[in-house]
């Protein structure tokens, strides 16, 4: 049996439409491969909501489950808020996307064919400003040198003023 059966993840018909290169952005359907590739080397298929998903958070970016299902839902109708948190939680473990907990709510996740970065959050507008990570390569080494600690640094987060409330 593989892994995905038994998931009893089921789309709807426009979902299998869109999985199979209608209406999928240049871009997105660039990284399908890749997907394809590390969810095979995984045990698993490219589903047409694992496509969703993927492609739900290439487009929107810095996204908590919610936005991510909304997204996901234009397509797909029946798809429910559990298929979306079991779907980012496979395709996490497989380093398709990542999480950061930007704020206070639900985490945002990411896809990681992003540069790596770290992230400052506006706590009066919440605006997110993504940042490469050789801002912080100092600290976090100097962190692993004094501490023998190891950051991820797709989890740093950074609250404070962004320059238009400041």
């Amino acid at each position: 049996m593989s892994r995905d059966a038994g998931a009893g993840l089921h789309a709807h018909a426009d979902a299998d439409h869109h999985a199979h290169g209608t209406g999928i952005d240049a871009d997105l359907d660039a990284d399908a491969p890749d997907w394809q590739t590390k969810l095979r080397e995984g045990g698993y298929r490219l589903t047409a909501q694992r496509q969703l998903v993927l492609e739900a958070v290439s487009r929107l970016g810095h996204a908590t489950p919610e936005d991510i299902c909304v997204e996901v839902r234009s397509t797909a109708h029946a798809v429910n808020i559990s298929t979306i948190y079991r779907n980012l939680e496979l395709l996490e473990e497989l380093g398709l996307v990542a999480h950061a907990h930007l704020n206070h709510g639900a985490p945002t996740y990411h896809a990681t064919t992003e540069e790596p970065h770290v992230h400052l959050v506006c706590s009066r507008c919440d605006a997110v400003q993504p940042v490469s990570t050789e801002l912080v390569a100092d600290v976090v080494a100097r962190l692993g040198q004094e501490r023998g600690f190891r950051v991820d640094v797709r989890h740093v987060t950074f609250s404070g003023l962004c320059k238009d409330c400041s």
